[in-house]
């Protein structure tokens, strides 16, 4: 054989050792440059508006959860609460004063029904009383008038007979002692009649005294009645208590949400950091009025970063959670950093886009692709700290279950 030939029979061999090494060494990974470091980055905006009083922080400065970021003036705030805790406190007294009044109301309503039934039955009472004596007083009327009658009539009798005595006196026919007798009669028969006529007025007068009782027995009554009527609206009495008791108490619960209200709206005057992280962006100045949800500030927290790697379509295929990953960052020289495969996106990014594709419109050209695949970073603690959202990594997922 030839040298010619083993110098080119050991060329080939060479490049098949190459290129068997080259394949072995790239399959069971997928690589993509289309990747980006990414972190939450976390909007600060005002809650309440006013005048920023102080910004205690300046761009790019490490911050700690809870720190103070922006100072609005307070006080308008602040007379705002303690408005809401006077009319609290009014509410508060406005019900106590209310809520009594239900026991009160409550007692005050038996009883009243219970005097004005009493008094009903007393002045239905007297009012057949004085019927009763009206009776009574005509019926002596009766009496009077018959004994008047009576009386009166005796006398016109005796008159006559003295009348008559005294023609038979002056014949001498009778005597004084029979006449005088005959007067004596006469004046009796007067007298009984003046009598009897004393005694009908009398009871005239009795009736007009027993009818005026029986008028104010009746007006008694009648002022029984009402009050009796007015004493059986208590219970809608008591239920319009217990509902202005009710309306009071949901005052208070409504003056205890102002206060609330005026309490958190006070605290938000102060803006503080919700986590920890570096403060980017700031937007805000002292002295400057800023309105209720007006940007002012982001935090972005580096101990919390992962990657974000794009990659083709055509890459996904052995990709799963958990595969290891190396990330190389371009800002440090190809710096390695290792991790892990956390999640694959639901859809591509270009879905996400602000205006997503329509192949079924106009000329189709098919274009590869990319499928945004989370990667966490699992580095030592204080290394990761190191990288900022944004800068350019190549990252390398091992499908093949390499270590």
């Amino acid at each position: 054989m030839s040298t010619r030939i083993k110098i080119g029979l050991a060329i080939i061999v060479v490049a098949l050792l190459i290129t068997g090494g080259w394949i072995y060494a790239t399959s069971g990974r997928e690589v993509t440059d289309d990747a980006q470091v990414d972190a939450h980055i976390v909007p600060i905006a005002a809650r309440v508006g006013g005048t920023v009083v102080a910004v205690p922080v300046t761009d790019n400065q490490q911050v700690e959860a809870g720190a103070l970021l922006v100072a609005v003036d307070p006080r308008d705030y602040q007379i705002a609460l303690d408005k809401a805790q006077a009319e609290l406190a009014d509410a508060e007294a406005a019900f106590a004063a209310a809520r009594a009044n239900v026991p009160l109301t409550s007692t005050t309503t038996s009883s009243g029904v219970s005097t004005a039934q009493g008094g009903v039955e007393q002045a239905q009472a007297s009012v057949e009383e004085a019927t009763h004596g009206i009776e009574v007083a005509r019926a002596r009327l009766v009496t009077a008038q018959a004994r008047q009658r009576e009386a009166e009539a005796v006398a016109i009798r005796t008159s006559k007979d003295v009348e008559r005595f005294r023609g038979l006196l002056a014949k001498d026919e009778i005597s004084q002692q029979q006449f005088d007798a005959a007067m004596g009669a006469s004046d009796a028969a007067r007298a009984g009649a003046d009598s009897a006529k004393s005694q009908v007025v009398e009871a005239e007068l009795g009736i007009r005294g027993a009818e005026s009782r029986l008028a104010q027995a009746q007006a008694s009554s009648m002022r029984a009645a009402s009050e009796l009527r007015g004493a059986q609206t208590g219970p809608e009495q008591l239920t319009m208590t217990r509902a202005r008791a009710s309306a009071a108490e949901a005052k208070v619960q409504q003056m205890k949400a102002a206060v609330s209200q005026a309490e958190l709206n006070l605290e938000h005057a102060s803006v503080k950091a919700p986590v920890a992280g570096i403060v980017s962006r700031k937007t805000v100045e002292a002295g400057q009025v800023i309105q209720a949800g007006q940007p002012l500030m982001t935090v972005i927290p580096l101990e919390q970063v992962w990657v974000v790697a794009n990659f083709k379509e055509t890459q996904l295929r052995d990709m799963r959670p958990g595969q290891r990953a190396v990330i190389e960052v371009d800002a440090y020289g190809g710096r390695e950093y290792t991790g892990k495969v956390e999640s694959l996106a639901a859809a591509t990014g270009a879905r996400f886009s602000l205006i997503p594709p329509d192949n079924a419109t106009g000329n189709f050209v098919k274009v590869v692709q990319r499928v945004p695949v989370k990667i966490a970073i699992d580095s030592a603690p204080g290394e990761a700290d190191v990288l900022r959202p944004g800068l350019s990594v190549t990252a390398t997922v091992y499908t093949d279950g390499r270590p």
